[in-house]
């Protein structure tokens, strides 16, 4: 269940706020569509209750706040707009990623896949498909961790009549389940159908919040579309005979030769201009929208229609038995929709009157749905009141006979909907793995990683070359390919870009948007990147190496690839140079949630910071940090093992250069923001 209470979304410059004091209810077991024309705060409203926007007001899943769910993707299933997916990656496997984020067995990909008809496609890439294709993604991913709501912006959007069938269905089947869904829309006939109950916004205020049956009464009704080249003419016919006959019909003129008349049928407009030889292009029954307020509009024409019958108006019973005799002469099992208070009784002398059951195309209040089938039954009427019949841990129920029109256990839509898949058992705590394998899944689920790698380890083997052929060049600096003129060698810039990709894709394609925001600021999704950016950055490291001297080998024989003698202290300061970079773009990129910034903090490094830290460093006392480890040791009180005292040596000498400091420098200050801005996102 949701309930929501005064969303308001922020300010825009001078302008009235988008969404404007919404407070509504969407209850388990029923589909609640928010209809309203385009612009008119839909989609704003459900960025609002999935904390994805800035506003006021409160909302509850269940009696909590998403932000106190502890597994916010499996309380809530999201679509909205297209699939937030690398274009490069496959279907499966950008499933399967989602599955190690929402801490699901990876086979659950394989079970939504068969659900949503998308099996064949599985080693598809997202950039390519369809939109109907990218619809259901979208819809399984949704699914991914048998979520108790779904909430969907537009889901229908693009699609044609049988995929929006199929889809409609989907959502009915979750909600019979028990499940709460809450989708958006812009037309009021596809609404009437689907749901159980309609929220209508209207310039970003909530206007109607009515049932399925009374919304199609009130604001759907019959019409009659003309077309014709004389259509001045026959709408002062239609309007003559109405009157002669004190029958309430509406003539519109919707422009050009297009007319719309409310309280006729097919066959009373053609016999008038069959009678008086007027040419007709087309003659079609139609539903028409009688706007957003036409609810209470309705409400007060009902109660004058009531008023007039009190006081025995002849009127309405001679309306209702020639509106009847008109539809049985045409052979149409429809009634005329209820008029407006603005509807023009022609020839009655009082108000309209309000007529019999909802059209054809309304569902009525006994079956608001029209997606049944003798396989699939509508679902008998639930309170309204009641929460999600499933426990909260969404486990398997005790086995027990299941009636035929379970949505899980039957074929179930007249196009042959497949089961749901099975609700998954929470587990009772997360698995400290669990951001880890994310974080594996999406570094290695694209190529960018490794033509990255691929084209760091080319270049810097031709610029080793370069370096061997020109000469007078350290040794060190020319195994890693780090010329005097550039302020980074090939390998730290590759894996600095690399770190940088981890937070930026993430913002670029935010797959994790119904898991609190677009990337949630958690330290767990922290130290999978940097544990996942470091190993990247020591194989980078390690390679680069390797393929420099073998290459200067195979170019320049054994005189180039000579070992040098601290080669300990250099390999230790290259490796943590080379990380530092992964993590300084990790870090970055975080912050500034993009890419480029990401990259440029790594560059930033050796070319801002490290002339700042030399020359603080030069200005400093004559006094140097020897004897740091013994003194350690004698503090501590312990014996460093195997010669420990060693390397904290070399530690200190690494912090103690200017690129060390530079590097410890720029990395603790990316972390105090990162951590200061995920802080302040959790106070808010």
């Amino acid at each position: 269940m949701i309930q929501a209470y005064g969303l308001t979304s922020d300010s825009r410059k001078a302008l009235p706020p988008a969404v404007d004091d919404v407070s509504f209810e969407a209850h388990a077991g029923r589909v609640t569509v928010l209809l309203g024309a385009p612009g008119s705060g839909k989609t704003t409203v459900l960025r609002l209750l999935l904390g994805l926007q800035q506003g006021r007001g409160v909302a509850y899943f269940r009696g909590r706040p998403l932000h106190r769910v502890a597994h916010p993707s499996r309380e809530v299933g999201v679509l909205l707009g297209d699939v937030p997916g690398h274009p490069a990656r496959t279907v499966r496997g950008h499933l399967r990623m989602l599955c190690a984020a929402a801490g699901v067995a990876v086979r659950r990909a394989d079970e939504v896949l068969e659900v949503v008809g998308l099996v064949s496609l599985r080693d598809e890439r997202l950039g390519g498909l369809s939109r109907g294709m990218d619809r259901r993604l979208g819809l399984a991913g949704a699914l991914l961790a048998d979520p108790h709501t779904l909430a969907l912006d537009d889901p229908a959007d693009g699609l044609s009549g049988r995929e929006s069938r199929w889809l409609y269905g989907m959502l009915r089947a979750h909600a019979e389940q028990g499940g709460t869904v809450l989708t958006t829309m812009a037309d009021p006939k596809e609404a009437a159908r689907v749901a159980d109950r309609v929220l209508t916004l209207d310039r970003g205020r909530l206007v109607a919040d009515q049932e399925a049956a009374v919304f199609a009464r009130t604001r759907l009704r019959q019409r009659v579309a003309v077309r014709s080249p004389h259509a001045v003419r026959l709408a002062a016919q239609l309007t003559r005979e109405a009157r002669a006959a004190q029958r309430s019909v509406e003539v519109v003129q919707e422009g050009g030769n297009r007319l719309s008349v409310y309280g006729s049928s097919c066959a009373d407009v053609g016999e008038t201009a069959f009678r008086h030889g007027i040419l007709v292009h087309q003659l079609a029954d139609e539903t028409g929208d009688m706007g957003p307020g036409a609810g209470a509009e309705n409400k007060a024409a009902g109660n004058r229609a009531a008023g007039n019958r009190a006081a025995g108006d002849r009127a309405t019973g001679q309306e209702a038995a020639e509106s009847a005799a008109g539809e049985n002469k045409a052979g149409e099992n429809t009634a005329a929709g209820s008029m407006t208070a603005a509807s023009v009784a022609v020839g009655t002398g009082g108000t309209p009157t309000e007529s019999g059951p909802a059209t054809e195309q309304a569902p009525s209040a006994a079956s608001p749905h029209v997606l049944t089938s003798p396989e699939h039954p509508a679902p008998t009427d639930r309170p309204v009141g009641t929460d999600d019949p499933r426990p909260e841990s969404h486990a398997e129920p005790p086995a027990s006979p299941s009636p035929p029109s379970s949505p899980r256990l039957a074929a179930h839509t007249p196009d042959g909907l497949p089961a749901l898949p099975p609700p998954l058992s929470v587990r009772s705590a997360p698995s400290p793995l669990r951001p880890l394998r994310y974080e594996i899944r999406r570094a290695t689920g694209i190529s960018t990683g490794f033509l990255t790698a691929a084209a760091v380890l080319l270049v810097s083997a031709l610029t080793a070359v370069m370096l061997g052929g020109a000469g007078h060049t350290a040794q060190a600096r020319l195994l890693t390919a780090w010329p005097v003129q550039l302020p980074l060698p090939p390998a730290a810039l590759g894996a600095g870009l690399l770190g940088a990709l981890a937070f930026g894709d993430e913002f670029r394609h935010p797959a994790l948007a119904a898991d609190r925001g677009t990337v949630p600021r958690r330290l767990g999704v922290l130290t999978a990147k940097l544990l996942v950016a470091a190993v990247t950055a020591l194989t980078l490291a390690f390679l680069t190496v390797g393929c420099d001297a073998e290459v200067l080998y195979l170019v320049y024989g054994q005189e180039l690839v000579r070992v040098p003698a601290d080669w300990m202290a250099l390999g230790v300061s290259w490796l943590a140079f080379v990380v530092g970079c992964a993590w300084a773009g990790v870090l970055a990129a975080g912050v500034f949630r993009s890419t480029t910034a990401g990259l440029a903090a790594v560059v930033a490094v050796p070319v801002v910071v490290v002339p700042v830290v030399q020359k603080a460093v030069q200005s400093a006392s004559v006094r140097t940090a020897a004897g740091f480890s013994m003194r350690l040791r004698e503090t501590l009180l312990v014996q460093w093992p195997f010669g420990g005292g060693r390397y904290v040596d070399a530690a200190a000498r690494v912090l103690g250069q200017p690129v060390g400091g530079a590097m410890a420098l720029s990395l603790t200050a990316l972390l105090c923001a990162y951590l200061l801005t995920a802080l302040r996102g959790r106070v808010r």
